[in-house]
């Protein structure tokens, strides 16, 4: 079974012909260094980069790629060698300077055969142009793999000079410069599939996880957004009013057939929130949202085959019919496909209409310049006409739109019961068969998103795990889609039964042993909705109460932070005390800021900054002006979380032309017992792994 890891943690390597691959997304150096039991690298002879590419057991990519294969010996590795580091920088003066513009590079180590014995996704890097991603190294006559990813601003050089490379700067200089005399390459996705009537979501240019880029509406901040899709006054590719504009292209081909279409995962920013991309395309370029782990030089296995359509009619849809190496997969990108498609398709519509609308204004407008048009038989047959042209151009797109939705709703019929339970909504029967997993999936379902033209096609919303940032259900007061307003008094109880129920499917889709659930509510204000994790005893311990509760699990938290970064930094992850919980933390706290002082505010800011990296995640149930009172220190905080609300509310916005989606929590049906029969399974698989 293949190892995720995590920053700092290791895994056992049972062979020593090994092969390790890596993906980034853009063209990265990949080489390595060999260093003796102190971690010291005695000179450049023990350096594999592009210009020397082959050592005594190692060789590594001649060039720059956006995907690499390192042949590994390590029985062919000297005696005196006892750690191989695999390093990764971008090139010097070409493309990104740092790898937080870029998709988080991916690495997995793998047997001779292809099959995966580990792997790591390098996140959290920002300002690093040269980061370690792997060490593998000997323990006790055997050989085992660590994840490290320790960046470094300074880039190689840097790099090189921590390993105690004497000849570091030259080193760095004569690898930028091996570089740049060779031919940079970059492995391309494989290309749509253009079967007559088959779906094509299909995509080259790289991107990842929910943090970076995208767009975002008015008030919001963001990267310069892609292409708009309409120029001004809402009219399709800036055209004039003066010539009639065809229809937008919709993301349907002929029969029904989708064209190329990526979507985004959700992204928050402050004040109004953005589905965003990590990378923006290039204009008028498609996105690739396959799994980071996946994206290496050998393509994925096609989708299934759609059953032929009838004569005339559309294909049928299938689940899973997207591009990915698992199910799991395949319909994780079949969701975020039909996302983008349902983007696109409003946008289209809404464009069509806006030209229309603004074609018959500037009609009218001329009708009613001269005094002989405004009165008179004559000016009323050209009002008629103007509208009649109105009302034909509306019918056509709404015509084409009703084409894409009927697609789209039969396509959401046939996925949503095939989605296994991470994906699947509460009321869904997958879960009266669940059982606790042993892997944990590319994602988990917060809720479901849909637009006001086409209410009946709902799309979850999938979230990538391991969670990079935290969640915050807002208890504050807000306006709901209907139109009417409930204050934090009518929210509270709500937000904290959506925080249960999020935190129940974190521990369902983990398995036993993997993820630890800690409970802050100073007030004991949410002891009902809370009552499900207590009972079942899913939880670390109780929930803690009062100021001296949240100050006790906050400093127990803080401490595991400091801890486990201490570790890696130091090399030394096998040196955390014996009895380590090594699981993913997730910290709720509920009715903030009540029982927190200025200390347990600044421990929370630190563990919502550096916690992710190492596997502490957080999530709040609060209303941020309740606490206004800390002025600007808590913005960052705020900003930091994914936003959802208990009630369905339109905040979320999507990267191409800026849709107001409304989002709706995943919650247990009334009355339904799946939550405490799934929690029951946890716990108990939680206490035999004890």
């Amino acid at each position: 079974m293949t190892a995720e890891l995590m920053r700092g943690q290791n895994h056992p390597l049972s062979q020593i012909r090994l092969e390790i691959r890596i993906s980034a997304g853009t063209p990265i150096v990949a080489g390595a260094t060999l260093s003796d039991a102190d971690g010291k690298v005695h000179g450049v002879e023990w350096v594999a980069h592009p210009g020397t590419p082959t050592l005594q057991g190692l060789e590594v990519s001649r060039q720059a790629a956006a995907d690499h294969r390192l042949a590994v010996d390590l029985g062919a590795m000297p005696e005196a060698v006892h750690r191989v580091n695999v390093l990764l920088a971008l090139p010097a003066g070409a493309g990104p300077v740092r790898f937080g513009a870029v998709a988080a590079p991916f690495v997995a180590v793998t047997d001779l055969d292809g099959a995966e014995i580990a792997r790591y996704t390098i996140t959290g890097l920002d300002a690093e142009s040269a980061v370690v991603a792997l060490e593998l190294y000997r323990r006790q006559g055997a050989w085992k793999v660590r994840a490290v990813g320790q960046g470094y601003a300074g880039g190689l050089a840097e790099l090189l000079t921590d390993q105690g490379l004497p000849e570091a700067h030259q080193l760095a200089g004569s690898i930028n410069d091996a570089v740049a005399r060779g031919l940079s390459r970059s492995v391309q996705a494989p290309p749509p599939r253009t079967a007559d009537g088959e779906r094509t979501r299909q995509a080259a240019a790289p991107a990842l996880g929910p943090d970076q880029g995208g767009t975002a509406p008015q008030g919001t901040t963001g990267p310069v957004p892609p292409t708009p899709m309409y120029g001004p006054q809402g009219m399709p590719g800036g055209q004039t009013p003066e010539q009639p504009a065809p229809l937008p292209a919709s993301p349907y081909g002929p029969h029904g057939a989708q064209q190329p279409a990526h979507s985004a995962p959700p992204n928050h920013q402050d004040g109004a929130d953005a589905l965003s991309v990590t990378q923006p395309p290039a204009p008028g370029g498609p996105i690739d949202y396959s799994h980071p782990a996946r994206r290496n030089a050998a393509p994925p296995p096609s989708p299934p085959a759609a059953p032929p359509a009838e004569p005339g009619q559309s294909a049928r849809p299938v689940a899973g019919d997207a591009t990915g190496w698992s199910m799991d997969e395949r319909l994780y990108n079949q969701v975020w496909g039909m996302f983008e498609d349902l983007a696109r398709t409003t946008a289209a519509y809404r464009s069509a209409v806006d030209f229309a609308e603004s074609r018959m204004d500037k009609e009218l407008e001329q009708v009613l310049s001269g005094p002989r048009s405004r009165i008179g038989g004559q000016g009323d047959a050209a009002r008629e006409a103007a509208r009649a042209r109105h009302a034909q151009l509306v019918d056509q797109a709404r015509e084409a739109f009703d084409r894409d939705l009927t697609q789209l709703t039969a396509e959401a019929e046939v996925v949503e019961p095939a989605l296994p339970p991470a994906y699947a909504g509460w009321d869904s029967p997958v879960w009266h068969g669940y059982r606790v997993p042993v892997e944990i999936p590319m994602a988990l379902r917060l809720g479901d998103l849909h637009l006001p033209e086409a209410a009946q096609v709902r799309i979850p919303l999938l979230a990538r795990l391991p969670l990079e940032r935290g969640l915050w259900i807002d208890s504050g007061r807000m306006g709901s889609v209907d139109g009417s307003f409930a204050d934090s008094h009518d929210l509270g109880r709500p937000a904290i039964e959506v925080a249960v129920a999020h935190a129940a499917r974190l521990l369902a889709v983990h398995p036993a042993g993997e993820f630890t659930v800690h409970v802050i509510d100073p007030a004991a204000s949410g002891a009902q909705p809370l009552a499900p994790l207590v009972q079942t005893g899913v939880l670390a311990a109780p929930p803690a109460l009062g100021a001296a509760g949240v100050a006790d699990v906050l400093a127990r938290l803080t401490e595991r932070v400091d801890l486990v970064q201490m570790a890696v930094r130091g090399g030394a992850a096998d040196s955390l005390p014996p009895g380590f919980d090594t699981s993913q933390q997730l910290l709720i706290v509920n009715d903030f800021p009540h029982g927190f002082d200025d200390r347990a505010v600044n421990q929370l800011r630190y563990l919502a900054d550096e916690g992710p990296a190492v596997g502490v995640h957080l999530m709040m149930v609060a209303d941020r002006a309740e606490s206004a009172g800390y002025g600007p220190l808590l913005d960052p905080l705020w900003r930091s979380l994914l936003r959802l609300t208990p009630v369905a509310d339109d905040h979320l916005a999507d990267p191409w032309v800026g849709h107001a989606w409304t989002y709706e929590p995943s919650l247990v049906p009334p009355g339904s017992e799946v939550l405490q029969q799934v929690l029951q399974q946890v716990a108990t698989a939680r206490f035999k792994y004890m």
